[in-house]
């Protein structure tokens, strides 16, 4: 069964929580999907090869050539985690989540009343499942805390 955590961001931007997940996920060995609206697309590729003078995030879009043999796929356009151990959801996506993904992340952007909203939807939707939910909230000091 797939967990899904829910991650509120109160005190930074996705750009600076993303590659550290990212990451946490390559080192388990685990292969990834961030899903995001098509507007975000380039701008986050372009992000994961940079977000570092010392570092990048070996990743490909799934509309690109042998994005089948990449880690880490961005898409605009997955439907479902098949092929995946690990979904990443940003900005209220939304996707069929495989039986055999480990892991669900939502990420909340705290600054935005509809990712809020479109959370608190989906989470409510998952619950009534009995879906297996963690909710994790940045505290002031951007550290990650389990609240549910």
């Amino acid at each position: 069964m797939s967990e899904y955590w829910f991650y509120h961001l109160e005190t930074s931007m996705l750009e600076g929580v993303l590659p550290e997940l990212l990451d946490k996920t390559r080192q388990r060995g685990w292969r990834a999907l961030v899903k995001l609206p098509e507007a975000r697309l380039s701008e986050m590729d372009q992000f994961l090869w940079t977000f570092k003078d010392d570092s990048f995030l070996p990743h490909g879009r799934d509309d690109e050539p042998l994005s089948d043999q990449q880690p880490i796929i961005l898409s605009s356009s997955a439907e479902n985690s098949a092929g995946f151990d690990c979904a990443f959801l940003v900005d209220g996506e939304v996707i069929e989540i495989n039986d055999k993904t480990e892991r669900c992340i939502v990420m909340i952007d705290g600054r935005s009343e509809t990712s809020i909203q479109a959370a608190r939807k989906y989470w409510k939707t998952l619950k009534a499942k009995n879906a297996n939910l963690s909710y994790w909230q940045q505290n002031s000091r951007g550290a990650w805390e389990k609240k549910a």
